[in-house]
């Protein structure tokens, strides 16, 4: 496998550039984050001094009141909007982390099977039985984790279906109470 000190020093620049890879990906993903919160923190504050001067300047109670409650739909919708984005930017960070690490993980097994092949070719005769038991060992390791992974995909998938779900539902109760908070006001009117 290495025979070479510049085999050896390319295996060190492989997981040099992944390292580097990874901390490129969690360094984005920090810095997306923060310009959201950033951005949220902004808009917050400035929609939170437009309904304050709004609510003061109301000239009665009924003014008042329908100003108030006119609130909590945008404000959901926002939250939701804020909730999907850091998602998004969270699943991104992952799916390239999980990229970066199964291509370490492929260069890994490649480099173990060209150490197994080079054993197999240099080990002393009688020793071919061991060799076998390593290969199926390995190979029995190289399925596990590829079921653990198909598996780990699968329920990410899962939750992401369960979230757009839960979301949906969310918005679509809350559009239900403003409609009827809407006609309750007609009525009263």
């Amino acid at each position: 496998m290495f025979t070479t000190p510049a085999q050896f020093a390319e295996l060190q620049k492989g997981q040099m550039d992944a390292a580097v890879a990874l901390s490129q990906t969690f360094f984005d993903a920090a810095e997306r984050l923060m310009e959201l919160n950033l951005a949220a923190a902004k808009a917050t504050l400035e929609e939170s001094v437009e309904k304050t001067q709004a609510l003061l300047s109301a000239k009665d109670v009924q003014e008042f009141f329908a100003l108030t409650s006119g609130n909590a739909q945008p404000t959901l919708e926002k939250a939701v909007s804020y909730s999907r984005t850091v998602y998004g930017i969270t699943n991104g960070a992952n799916a390239e982390v999980s990229r970066i690490i199964e291509a370490q993980i492929a260069e890994s097994n490649k480099k173990v099977a060209q150490l197994i092949d080079f054993a197999a070719k240099n080990a002393p005769a009688g020793s071919e039985p061991a060799v076998t038991a390593f290969k199926s060992a390995v190979a029995a390791a190289n399925t596990a984790y590829d079921t653990f992974a198909k598996a780990t995909k699968q329920a990410v998938e899962m939750a992401e279906s369960n979230v757009a779900a839960a979301t949906s539902a969310t918005m679509k109760a809350a559009n239900a109470a403003n409609d009827t908070v809407k006609v309750a006001k007609r009525r009263a009117a």
